[in-house]
């Protein structure tokens, strides 16, 4: 056994193995899927980045280019149609997902710096990433997500040397060293263009910079570096925004907008964004099931008051008033900016009741939700488990399903707490790069937050980090 798990190459054919699985066996196109597809084609076929409106072909800039891009090329390179080209669509994703594993181990590398256990610490992350379900489940979707993973963890590897400078040793990695330790200016500038290329798939790609950069300055500032630091920030940033100009570019002359990404609420053209519908969630909604119902039938389906929980109404009266705006609703489905404001002042009211309740609770409530969900929302379960008794009877193999997944998720977050603290006493460095990781995944959780509808596979994004420190359980010792 320890023969098979010291080569990098059986981790990678078993993690390709998982992936075609699910590829093969479990596809799916739910989300944003379609809307991808409908742009690439567009964009192929029609030389136009936009979407039906009625009978013309409208420019939009709803989502970021790189997804439907990626689309486009595959449907160009196949000849076939979006539906045909899903399965060459999932392989591409199969064997990006499988790099962004290596890159991943060599974050873990990167981060124990120059000591015996970084050849156990690649291995051990290689492995943790390559059998990770979670990520491998979404190569099987025609998401973002396999692209957003890859981008973070290039950046991520790009950014760590930054802070800490030790080359790692091993046998095969000699890939994750720098030629040079003052070739900072270099990796900072590979971390820029992989922002960029991230962001053009993920509008919120340039948190990692918003959260690391600091990290790095304040590292700088310590070694009494700060113009360093600054010409490295400075030129990560720059990078970022060239990859970006292209984009901007076309936003500018095609729709007469400065926007460098999409707009906070991507909305068609002409169609009212529900402010006051979001505010009023934002006092409440923090669960991924409560999403289907409520928010994603606003405007396609009648939203039943029944389905919404007791604590989003602090009052029958309040519950009777909500039930009456959905009565309206409910008639032609389709929310006017009347109704829109009614749900803007309850949402004033209630946090104005509650102020903790909205800026702390829920919030807080979204991030645990977010960590420690089973991550079964593309797979063809249900989800449930209570009440036990009648699911163990009922829906047996999906309740084992959910739990192992459950169970799956905590061992995951269980050894990124365990090896972060191990890797925060081997060396100065080695505490630098935990700090830089954490705060990513910090701030990344904290903007979750405020989405409209937190899903949980948004925080994949931040699994790079999370089985990079996750690797350290496993070192042998924690060297002085």
């Amino acid at each position: 056994m320890k023969r098979v798990f010291s080569h990098p190459s059986i981790a990678l054919v078993i993690g390709l193995l998982l992936r075609l699985f699910f590829v093969f066996r479990l596809p799916s196109s739910a989300g944003d899927a379609p809307l991808y597809e409908g742009l690439a084609s567009n964009w192929l076929r029609q030389h136009v980045y936009g979407m039906q409106l009625g009978d013309v072909l409208t420019p939009l800039d709803i989502r970021m280019p790189g997804y439907p891009a990626y689309l486009a090329v595959i449907q160009a390179v196949t000849s076939r149609s979006a539906e045909a080209s899903r399965l060459w669509v999932m392989l591409g994703q199969v064997l990006l997902d499988l790099a962004a594993c290596l890159v991943i181990a060599g974050i873990a590398a990167r981060c124990a710096g120059r000591n015996g256990n970084t050849s156990r610490v690649f291995l051990a992350a290689l492995w943790l990433a390559a059998l990770c379900p979670f990520t491998a489940n979404y190569t099987a979707v025609p998401l973002t997500e396999t692209f957003a993973i890859l981008t973070t963890a290039l950046v991520l590897f790009f950014l760590l040397p930054m802070v800490n400078p030790e080359h790692p040793s091993g046998d095969f990695l000699s890939w994750a060293k720098l030629p040079r330790r003052t070739d900072y200016t270099k990796c900072a500038a590979l971390a820029g263009v992989c922002t960029g290329l991230g962001t053009l798939f993920r509008p919120e790609a340039p948190l990692i910079l918003i959260s690391c950069l600091p990290v790095v300055l304040c590292v700088s500032f310590r070694r009494n570096q700060t113009a360093k630091g600054l010409r490295a920030a400075g030129l990560s940033v720059a990078a970022c925004a060239v990859v970006l100009l292209p984009w901007t570019i076309r936003n500018a002359i095609t729709l007469h907008e400065f926007q460098p990404l999409t707009p906070r609420y991507a909305a068609m053209p002409g169609e009212l964004v529900p402010i006051g519908f979001m505010n009023w969630e934002q006092t409440w909604l923090y669960r991924f099931r409560e999403v289907f119902l409520v928010p994603w039938k606003l405007n396609d389906e009648p939203i039943q008051i029944d389905d919404i929980p007791a604590r989003a109404f602090d009052s029958p009266e309040e519950r009777q008033y909500v039930a009456a705006i959905l009565e309206q609703y409910n008639h032609d489905l389709n929310l006017t900016a009347e109704e829109d404001r009614q749900f803007l002042n309850i949402a004033r009211e209630r946090t104005t009741r509650h102020p903790l309740r909205t800026y702390v609770c829920v919030p807080l409530q979204r991030a645990i939700t977010l960590w420690f969900t089973p991550r079964i929302e593309q797979l063809p379960i249900s989800g449930s488990v209570f009440p036990l008794a009648e699911t163990w009877d009922t829906d047996r193999e999906d309740m084992v399903v959910t739990i192992g997944f459950f169970l799956l998720n905590i061992f995951y977050i269980s050894l990124t707490l365990w090896g972060a603290v191990r890797l925060w006493r081997n060396s100065a460095g080695a505490r630098l790069a935990v700090v830089l990781l954490v705060c990513f995944v910090l701030i990344r959780t904290a903007f979750l937050t405020t989405v409209e509808t937190p899903e949980p596979r948004y925080v994949l994004v931040c699994y790079p980090a999370v089985i990079a420190l996750a690797a350290h359980a496993f070192a042998r010792r924690n060297p002085v």
